[in-house]
C-alpha cells in the first residue's frame, strides 16, 4: 500500500461509473493507503465536473468527512511556489490545481501522485519529474 496525492480526473473517475476510466481508477484506489489528498481546487473542479450528479458531489463530502479524503494543502501557504511553477510553465496553461499538485509532490516526496492528465508528463517538482502511481492518458 502506498500514500498517494489525487488530481481530479481520478475523483471524477472514481465517483462516476459511466467515465471510461472507472473501473481502472477504482482498482487504483483499492491499492492506496488513506487520505488519499488533495487540495482545494482539485476539490472545487471534482464538485463542479459531475455537478449534474448530486450523488457524486455528496460522495466527495463523505470521502473528506469520513478521512478517505484530506485536504492537505492550503493555497495561501504556497502563493509563492505557486507564482513560480506557473511563471516556469507559462508557455503552457497549467491550471491552478495543477500547480498546487506539483507543489503537494514537493512536499509529500514519498506520496504518488494519481492523476489522468498528459501534463504532468511535462511538469516538474524541483526540476525533475513527480512520482505517478497512475497516468492514463
Amino acid at each position: 500500500m502506498r500514500a498517494a496525492i489525487v488530481d481530479t480526473g481520478p475523483l471524477v473517475a472514481f465517483l462516476d461509473r459511466a467515465e471510461q476510466h472507472h473501473r481502472w481508477e477504482a482498482e487504483r484506489v483499492e491499492e492506496l493507503d488513506t487520505p488519499l489528498l488533495v487540495c482545494e481546487p482539485v476539490l472545487a473542479e471534482s464538485m463542479h465536473l459531475p455537478a449534474r450528479f448530486a450523488r457524486a458531489q455528496q460522495a466527495l463530502f463523505r470521502l473528506r468527512d469520513n478521512g478517505a479524503l484530506k485536504i492537505a494543502f492550503h493555497i495561501e501557504e504556497h502563493v509563492p511556489a505557486l507564482r513560480k511553477l506557473h511563471q516556469k510553465y507559462r508557455d503552457r496553461p497549467m491550471s491552478l490545481a495543477d500547480a498546487c499538485i506539483v507543489r503537494m509532490a514537493e512536499i509529500y516526496d514519498r506520496h504518488a501522485v494519481l492523476m489522468l492528465d498528459s501534463d504532468f508528463s511535462v511538469y516538474r517538482k524541483r526540476g525533475s519529474i513527480p512520482k505517478t502511481k497512475s497516468q492514463r492518458c
